[in-house]
């Protein structure tokens, strides 16, 4: 090869560099200005009400997967404490690009550090995020580095900012019984507070079970439209304008860069693990606490690890992949 062709080659070499340097830098700041704009539109006096500072010892997973704790809210303005309406672990890969949700049944009958047998939301209302991740770590060997605490009108936000015309759904029946809504069967499109009524939903024989399993779809039908082009060009924005409604431990840059992985890496669902797991509990009533989950601990922190480390669904009961 001549030194003029190999001239050439460098030039274009380089200039494909430039292009695509050009392309990560405008990437960046269209994320960091759409998400200024979400931020300045956000609702201030929410803003100025949320809190900042809450305790989370998070763990880091030793093999660099995100692991992250998702906590639904019953947040009431007559309270000072609230419980969480649903417990979730999800765990973001950024190497293979995969996503997991492990949905924890609320009903748990565990030994909360520091106090005695109750719930395992109680462990939430006993003392935060912390206390939770704390009590998951004894139980099923979770490490867990983060937290996102939601409340139901922060879920309605996210839902309208994500998709202004509603999330589709196929409504299997019809819903109304303490759910603030009234659904009818069929496929439609549902706004964030239809939304969130049809996750909350749990007056039929399925009960608590059925609910996450709803929660579950839900979580599928938001990624699906979260990854889709036009989700994408909203996310930025999305974001800054949900922040107020949002509690978590995550850095915004952090929490943008998460995002900006999953848009690159486009997982083609989340996979999804109830626990407890089929054939590893009874339902058993406590005094002073009602009815409960008595569950096999081992059998299901060996299910989760199972879950997470890849193994198919055959090996871990009560999987499923929307």
């Amino acid at each position: 090869m001549s030194r003029l062709a190999r001239n050439k080659k460098k030039k274009r070499g380089w200039k494909v560099f430039t292009v695509l340097l050009l392309m990560i830098v405008a990437a960046g700041g269209y994320f960091a200005y759409q998400y200024q704009a979400g931020v300045d539109m956000a609702d201030p006096v929410k803003a100025k009400q949320k809190e900042e500072d809450i305790e989370f010892n998070g763990v880091k997973s030793l093999d660099d997967k995100i692991n992250v704790l998702l906590l639904g809210v019953d947040a009431r303005p007559d309270e000072e404490k609230s419980r969480t309406d649903s417990i979730m672990v999800a765990q973001y890969d950024p190497k293979e690009g995969t996503a997991k949700v492990i949905s924890v049944m609320r009903d748990i009958y565990t030994e909360i550090p520091g106090y005695k047998n109750y719930k395992l939301n109680t462990a939430f209302y006993l003392g935060g995020p912390d206390l939770l991740r704390e009590t998951l770590k004894n139980d099923f060997d979770l490490d867990i580095e983060y937290y996102a605490l939601i409340d139901f009108k922060g879920f309605e936000k996210v839902v309208d900012a994500l998709a202004p015309e509603g999330i589709e759904i196929d409504v299997e029946k019809q819903m109304s019984a303490n759910i603030g809504v009234s659904l009818e069967p069929g496929l439609q499109r549902l706004n964030g507070q239809e939304l969130l009524g049809y996750a909350r939903f749990r007056k039929d024989a399925e009960a608590d079970f059925g609910r996450v399993r709803r929660q579950q779809q839900v979580i599928n039908a938001m990624k699906d439209q979260l990854l889709s082009a036009n989700g994408v060009l909203k996310l930025p924005k999305m974001l800054g304008t949900v922040q107020p409604y949002i509690q978590t431990n995550l850095k915004g840059a952090d929490l943008l860069g998460l995002m900006k992985s999953l848009a690159l890496k486009q997982p083609e669902t989340v996979e999804t693990l109830t626990v407890p797991v089929e054939n590893s509990y009874t339902n058993e009533r406590y005094d002073g606490i009602g009815l409960a989950l008595d569950i096999d601990f081992e059998q299901n922190t060996e299910a989760i690890q199972a879950f997470l480390d890849g193994e198919p669904a055959s090996v871990q009961t009560g999987t499923t992949a929307e």
